[in-house]
Parts: C-alpha cells; structure tokens; sequence
C-alpha cells in the first residue's frame, strides 16, 4: 500500500460534495416533516392543552 499526501488534497472536493449532497437531503426531509405537520395538524381555536 503506498500513500500520497497529494490524492487526499485532490479528494478533497469529492468528499465536500458528498457531504453537501448529505445536508440537502436531510433539510428536504426535514422541510417536508414540517410541512406535513403543519398541514396535517388539528385545529384547537387557538387553545393549548396543558
């Protein structure tokens, strides 16, 4: 196994893309989450239960 410092630095974008891909996906889930919430959830007339 041979090691070059300088193939890291070079993959370094891939792995950034990668990562960026990652934390699209989860804001889209999390976005549709809350939209789903909203728009699923039971009107109380504005009272909270407690």
């Amino acid at each position: 196994m041979f090691f070059e410092p300088m193939n890291f630095v070079r993959n370094l974008s891939y792995m950034g893309l990668g990562m960026l891909g990652i934390f699209i996906v989860m804001a889209v889930i999390i976005i549709v989450t809350v939209a789903l919430d909203k728009l699923t959830s039971k009107k109380d007339g504005g009272k909270s239960e407690q």
